[in-house]
C-alpha cells in the first residue's frame, strides 16, 4: 500500500519543478517605438515621395509672402477681400486640398493684419455654396425680418463681394522602376480678379523626390 504522505510530496516536487519552466517560456513583446513630437516643417524619420507636412508648411509660406509683395494688394486703395476655392489635386495621393489654402490664409491674416480680408465662404469643387454660405443667409434672412438687430451700414441684404478669387493646382509626374519610384509634384496657385477674369497674380514651386518604398497617404 502506497503511503499518501509520500504522494503528496512527490506531487508538491513536480509541480514546483515545473513553475520556473512556465515562468521562463512566456511570450516577450517587443519594446514599443516612442512618440517623437517634431515641428511641421521637418522632415521625419516617416517619410514618402508625396505630399508632407514639411511641403505645405515651405510652399504656403512661400505663396504667403509673394502674395503680400503683388501692387493689387500693397497699393490697394480700399482692402481687397478675397474668397477661397478649394485646390485642385491631380496628383496619385490623397491630399486635403483645404489645407493648403486654409494654411496660405492663416499666415496672411497673421503677417499682414488688415491688408487683406477672406470672406467666409464655403464650396465644394463645382462652386455650390455649402455650410458657411448657408449660414450666412439665414443671418441675412433674421436681419431682414427684423428677428435680430444688424448695427452694419450695408443694407442686411447684400454681402460682401469679392475682389480676387485665390485658387490652386497640384499636378504630379511619377516613375517607378525596379530600383524605387520618383514623384515630381508642381503646386501652383492663383489670384485671379473677380471683375475682370485677369490672372493678377500667379506663382509655382516644385518638389522631387525619390525612395525604395511607396507609403500610404490617407
Amino acid at each position: 500500500m502506497k503511503n499518501p504522505g509520500f504522494l503528496q510530496i512527490c506531487s508538491v516536487a513536480v509541480l514546483c519543478s515545473l513553475l520556473p519552466g512556465c515562468a521562463s517560456t512566456g511570450v516577450k513583446n517587443p519594446s514599443g517605438v516612442p512618440v517623437t513630437e517634431m515641428k511641421g516643417d521637418e522632415r521625419g524619420f516617416v517619410a514618402g515621395t508625396g505630399v508632407e507636412s514639411q511641403d505645405l508648411v515651405s510652399v504656403t509660406d512661400q505663396m504667403a509672402r509673394k502674395i503680400l509683395s503683388i501692387d493689387q494688394i500693397v497699393k490697394a486703395q480700399a482692402t481687397p477681400k478675397v474668397y477661397l476655392l478649394p485646390v485642385e489635386n491631380n496628383t496619385r495621393f490623397p491630399i486635403n486640398r483645404d489645407v493648403f489654402l486654409d494654411r496660405i490664409r492663416a499666415q496672411l491674416n497673421a503677417k499682414a493684419t488688415g491688408k487683406v480680408r477672406f470672406l467666409a465662404r464655403a464650396a465644394s469643387p463645382d462652386g455650390s455654396p455649402q455650410r458657411i454660405m448657408q449660414a450666412l443667409e439665414r443671418e441675412r434672412d433674421l436681419k431682414e425680418s427684423g428677428a435680430v438687430t444688424s448695427n452694419a451700414n450695408q443694407p442686411a441684404a447684400q454681402f460682401s463681394g469679392a475682389d480676387f478669387l485665390l485658387t490652386g493646382k497640384l499636378g504630379s509626374l511619377t516613375t517607378r522602376t525596379s530600383k524605387g519610384v520618383s514623384d515630381y509634384i508642381l503646386y501652383t496657385f492663383q489670384l485671379v480678379d473677380v471683375r475682370t477674369t485677369e490672372i493678377v497674380w500667379e506663382d509655382s514651386a516644385e518638389i522631387k523626390k525619390q525612395g525604395l518604398e511607396d507609403a500610404a497617404y490617407r
